[in-house]
Order: structure tokens, then C-alpha cells, then sequence
């Protein structure tokens, strides 16, 4: 594994961004500097923590950064519940999004477990 860009995670989480932003925009230009913002940073920080961490020298600290990704997935997660639970998303766009989390995480949890079984294997 050469770079963080060829973890199939890293490409997923990526897409999950992409997807979130092409959402944003079509919320009211009121939320621009509250659930866009927050969706938009939560949703870059996963991929940005996976990267981040593939960098790291350490297994331990790559582990705390894929944690940290974990984290934004959550936070992210929150943000397109409440942006649906309030009428600025469709349900069914937001239940979309879900389910890319939910295989963005199902990633994450087997690449880190991966990594503090030992195998040091990068190819999630």
C-alpha cells in the first residue's frame, strides 16, 4: 500500500463527502453557516482522519486516527438525522446517506481491528 488514496475506505468516505455536499446545496442559504458547515466539515473529516493517520509512523496513532474518523461518522450521522427530523433534507435522501455511513463504518471497524490484531494489513 503506497498511498492513503488506494484504501478503499479512504475512497468510500471520500464519496460519502461528495455525496454530503451535492445534499448541502440544496439547503436554504439561512443554514449555510450551520448544518451545511457542519455536515460539509464533518463529512471531509472522516477521509481527512483516515489520510491523516495512514501517514502517522505509528500503528498506534494511524488506530487513533481511524478512531477519530469514527467520531466525524457519527457527528455526521447526527447533523443528516436532525437536517431530516427538521424538513431541510428528504428522508430518503438522508436514509441513502445512511447506509453509505453505515459501510463507511463497517470499513473502518475492520480496518482497526486489523491493525491492533497486528496484521498491519492497509488494504481496507
Amino acid at each position: 500500500m503506497n498511498s492513503y488514496q488506494d484504501l478503499k475506505v479512504w475512497q468510500r468516505a471520500m464519496d460519502l463527502a461528495v455525496e454530503c455536499y451535492e445534499l448541502t446545496r440544496q439547503f436554504p442559504r439561512e443554514e449555510v453557516y450551520g448544518m451545511v458547515s457542519q455536515i460539509r466539515r464533518s463529512a471531509a473529516s472522516i477521509a481527512a482522519n483516515i489520510a491523516e493517520g495512514h501517514g502517522r509512523d505509528a500503528t498506534g496513532h494511524y488506530v487513533q486516527h481511524l478512531k477519530f474518523a469514527q467520531g466525524s461518522l457519527k457527528e455526521l450521522e447526527t447533523h443528516l438525522i436532525l437536517s431530516s427530523r427538521v424538513g431541510i433534507a428528504s428522508p430518503q435522501r438522508v436514509q441513502v446517506l445512511m447506509k453509505s455511513s453505515e459501510e463507511v463504518g463497517k470499513m473502518l471497524r475492520s480496518l482497526i481491528r486489523s491493525l491492533q490484531d497486528g496484521r498491519n494489513e492497509r488494504t481496507e
